[in-house]
């Protein structure tokens, strides 16, 4: 997301205004008419990310946050739908004349924040960033927990940046077991998972995410990601692993969301000789 809008990048902020929606409204704060009263003029000076937020920087210091959570697309084109449509924001002066926030299930927030504000309303909820935490931080955040790490991983307290999708992705390619407690994994474990966790995050962006067969999400032009053709585990239940060749690769529920794994080639403990150390 924060690559596909950042072509607006020098482009001024003619206005900002809330469509009608007759869906579940998203926090905003502060009210709307702050926020256009706030940017009307100002020009756009970064587009960053803070674990899975994409920070919208201005020439005074302020900081449009958008945290998209489940079903938020931040987008340049027109939305997949005129009824999910939260936010719009009309520019002038640069290749685009919009940037839109779009939220099927009204489950994303907008924050306008003044730049003395991002550490405490941000930075202090988010953990080390996925891209780059190492092996040790990464231990030292969670050996203590006895969650199973799948669920570990998506805590963004502890490390900004993992969604659902891609913890099962990164435990397959790291050979273990998603149900394995924290407390009870092995350094060069945490190491394995530390390593996958860069590999996959960073082709998942290469190809702009996943678009799944809800066909939720979508990148900044409206077009769909084209990771979901590189997924090992992800959405396989029932099909054979494409690692070990000796298990089918089973969905399971944690924390109330869906896990792929294959029972061969993920272990608790050891190390699969499929695997790769």
């Amino acid at each position: 997301m924060r690559r596909g809008v950042l072509p607006i990048v020098g482009s001024r902020i003619e206005s900002v205004e809330r469509p009608p929606c007759l869906r579940r409204p998203i926090l905003m704060k502060p009210r709307i008419d702050a926020i256009d009263r706030r940017l009307q003029g100002k020009q756009i000076t970064d587009i960053g990310r803070r674990g899975k937020r994409v920070m919208v920087g201005i020439e005074d210091g302020q900081v449009i946050v958008i945290e998209p959570r489940m079903t938020g697309l931040v987008l340049l084109a027109d939305p997949p739908t005129t009824d999910h449509l939260r936010l719009r924001v009309t520019l002038s002066g640069g290749p685009s004349e919009q940037l839109l926030f779009w939220d099927r299930r009204g489950l994303g927030t907008v924050r306008l924040l003044r730049a003395n504000e991002i550490a405490t309303v941000v930075d202090a909820r988010l953990g080390v960033d996925a891209l780059q935490i190492t092996a040790d931080q990464l231990q030292t955040k969670l050996r203590a927990s006895r969650r199973p790490i799948k669920v570990a991983l998506l805590d963004q307290s502890a490390v900004a940046g993992i969604g659902n999708l891609y913890a099962a992705e990164i435990l397959y390619l790291a050979g273990v077991d998603p149900r394995a407690r924290c407390d009870r994994l092995t350094k060069p474990q945490w190491k394995r998972i530390q390593q996958a966790t860069g590999e996959v995050l960073e082709l998942a962006i290469q190809h702009e995410g996943s678009t799944l067969s809800d066909g939720t999400y979508r990148n900044a032009l409206n077009d769909a990601g084209g990771y979901q053709n590189y997924h090992r585990v992800y959405d396989r239940a029932g099909k054979p692993c494409r690692r070990c060749d000796s298990g089918d690769i089973q969905r399971i529920v944690q924390g109330q969301r869906s896990t792929f794994f294959c029972p061969v080639c993920q272990r608790k403990s050891g190390l699969h000789p499929s695997v790769h150390a």
